[in-house]
């Protein structure tokens, strides 16, 4: 039980940390082109954990596994995380950031539907909390909505929901580990296919012609240097490896409902992040959305612990 509020806390830290790490070589790579790097070194770095785990549990990948991770990592990180870029270039960031943050909201109603997870009072009351805090935080109510760009920041919400219900699938059977390896794995070497067609004339031209120049001729290593590579390799191995391990190895412990609650806690920690290390200013809007989000968590997660403890004292007594 402990455990799996400290990989939530791990995740946390890690996924808040991303947009602060990134503003240090902002415009230096392609955005594509860091999505496959960030997962190809997290599967590198995974690798050797994903493999004593396995061991330690006498599996191995059939088919099937095979099959079902490739599916994982196309949802999840091929489909999803060119979506959610996507949708930036149509509106808002702060939008985009606020509807991302609430799929919470869609993993506990696909867990109750694909898994049988319980909903109770107490995930429904930190559900609403969080969600009005993170609306306090971004105020999208004063900015510009573009339809489009709200469509595809709701497509990439629910696909990341429903990769992180499909990981809570094979946790059990595999481990958080296994399912953040190989999903990156599989996830990656879509990207790179991706990038290999974009390179190809006709298909970089209707691109270009699209509005997209961004996703035409993406490349693979140009852009990176010996600066921004320490950045590069943290927001891989770190944010993606680690943050996203952690993610999925709180799920061994936790419902995925109250999991994937730590991106509620993602829009109150980067600012304070924010302002420690840019320097940025935590207007009031913001500070009440952190308390707000705050007090969400607390009413999802200190509840399961006052019950895991009784629980643990009637077993002892």
């Amino acid at each position: 039980m402990k455990q799996g509020y400290i990989y939530i806390a791990v995740a946390t830290v890690m996924f808040s940390t991303m947009e602060v790490a990134l503003k240090y070589i902002v415009g230096e790579v392609n955005s594509v082109q860091l999505t496959f790097t960030r997962f190809f070194i997290g599967f590198l770095f995974l690798a050797p954990l994903a493999w004593r785990t396995l061991k330690k549990r006498g599996l191995s990948l059939d088919k099937k596994s095979v099959a079902y991770f490739a599916l994982l990592g196309l949802v999840g990180i091929a489909i999803c995380m060119p979506i959610y870029q996507l949708s930036v270039n149509y509106t808002d960031s702060a939008v985009v950031a606020v509807l991302f943050s609430c799929n919470p909201v869609f993993v506990t109603f696909l867990a109750f539907l694909l898994l049988g997870e319980a909903i109770r009072g107490r995930h429904i009351a930190a559900l609403l909390l969080e969600v009005v805090g993170t609306i306090v935080i971004i105020n999208p109510f004063h900015t510009r909505l573009n339809l489009i760009g709200v469509a595809l920041a709701l497509t990439a919400t629910v696909l990341f929901a429903i990769y992180g219900v499909m990981g809570k699938k094979k946790v059990a059977q595999f481990g958080g580990s296994v399912v953040t390896c190989f999903s990156f794995l599989f996830g990656s070497l879509i990207i790179l296919i991706f990038i290999a067609v974009t390179h190809i004339p006709a298909v970089a031209e209707a691109i270009t012609a699209a509005g997209l120049p961004a996703f035409a001729n993406i490349p693979l290593i140009s852009g990176y240097t010996l600066e921004n590579l320490p950045v590069v390799l943290y927001v891989s191995a770190g944010v993606a490896g680690v943050g996203f391990c952690a993610y999925f190895m709180a799920m061994e412990y936790q419902p995925a409902s109250i999991v994937s609650l730590v991106y509620f806690f993602k829009p109150a920690l980067s600012p304070v992040l924010a302002w420690a290390l840019h320097g940025e200013e935590i207007p009031l809007n913001m500070l009440l959305g952190i308390i707000l989000i705050v007090a969400g968590s607390f009413c999802a997660i200190v509840p399961g612990v006052l019950e895991a403890k009784k629980g643990m004292a009637f077993q002892h007594f």
